[in-house]
């Protein structure tokens, strides 16, 4: 286990009481517990070596994900970009301000913090005080890695009230409006989806690969900033065993593409840069490059003998 120094001793006992209930899946005890932690001032999280514990932040955290999707979240706006804050402070900072800075007020923030990793939910939480109308802010107690990916994305989705969601990257900076070239894209009601960069599968590699794409109709959109109409990402979300994001949003992106939707990258530039992508460079490799690979080879599997569902060639 893990905690600060300073945790009472009275707090560590009802951990390994909490643990051990869990070991003998005595769930209503473990919660219990649960709660009394809570009361003394500390989180309680699970671990791979039993759990961890942290001071409890001064903001309501939700135990799971089920209590996210009952929203409402965003309701009138026509987008929610949704963030996953799983750590990076200042990056958390740099991408919203950036987005306010170049969005009109009908686009807003819905971040979840996944357990204020390096104080990266206080930060989130500082950003939603100070633009109470375009940030809204959640905290879910376990960390990105414990939850997936696919399941706090698509939580979020279910919450949401507005027309269009989009799926954003920390290490996306806009540099203008690129939510008016973005969203232009749907006047096409054909269209469910569309963003900054795309990517085609690549068929003379037999789908082992994907190369990027112009502007126009592509197989699938990288999720450093996807837009997907509300009502077809909740009736196709995305993989719910997607547990990183890396190789999942192309699998959500040919999913929106089976239900009939086109995916479009405008001919306009879309006005964004990258900078440090923490979410892979400096994530755990083994546990990146195996949820990764779980990815890729469920997309084959599902989509590899449909290749009908690709953009048109020639």
């Amino acid at each position: 286990m893990t905690s600060p120094a300073d945790v009472p001793a009275e707090v560590v006992d009802l951990a390994d009481a909490r643990a051990a209930a869990k070991a003998a899946k005595d769930y209503a005890e473990a919660d219990r517990l649960r709660e009394q932690i809570a009361e003394r001032g500390y989180l309680v999280t699970d671990a791979p070596d039993g759990y961890r514990l942290a001071v409890k932040p001064p903001f309501d955290v939700v135990s799971s994900l089920e209590a996210l999707a009952a929203g409402p979240y965003a309701d009138g706006a026509r987008c929610a970009v949704l963030v996953l804050v799983d750590g990076w402070p200042d990056d958390v900072e740099a991408c919203v301000r950036a987005l306010l800075d170049h969005s009109d007020p009908s686009i807003v923030v819905v971040g979840l913090d996944c357990g204020n990793v390096d104080g990266a939910g206080m930060r989130l939480r500082a950003l939603a005080e100070e633009f109470p109308d375009r940030v809204t802010d959640l905290h879910l107690a376990a960390p990105l890695a414990q939850v997936g990916w696919a399941r706090a994305t698509t939580a979020l989705i279910e919450g949401c009230r507005s027309e269009f969601v989009a799926s954003m990257d920390l290490s996306t900076l806009l540099d203008g409006d690129a939510f008016s070239v973005i969203l232009a894209q749907f006047d096409d009601p054909t269209v469910v989806a569309s963003g900054w960069r795309g990517v085609d599968v690549d068929l003379a590699d037999n789908w082992r690969s994907f190369t990027d794409a112009g502007p126009g109709e592509v197989d699938a959109i990288l999720g450093y900033l996807l837009v997907v109409r509300r009502d077809a990402a909740a009736a196709a979300p995305p993989h719910p065993k997607a547990r990183f994001y890396r190789n999942a949003d192309m699998e959500w992106s040919l999913a929106l593409r089976e239900a009939g939707g086109r995916l479009v990258i405008p001919a306009d530039p879309v006005p964004a840069h990258q900078d440090r992508h923490h979410g892979y460079h400096d994530s755990d490799p083994e546990y990146r490059d195996r949820e990764s690979r779980k990815t890729y080879d469920r997309l084959l599997q599902r989509f590899r003998a449909k290749p009908e569902i690709l953009r048109p060639r020639g």
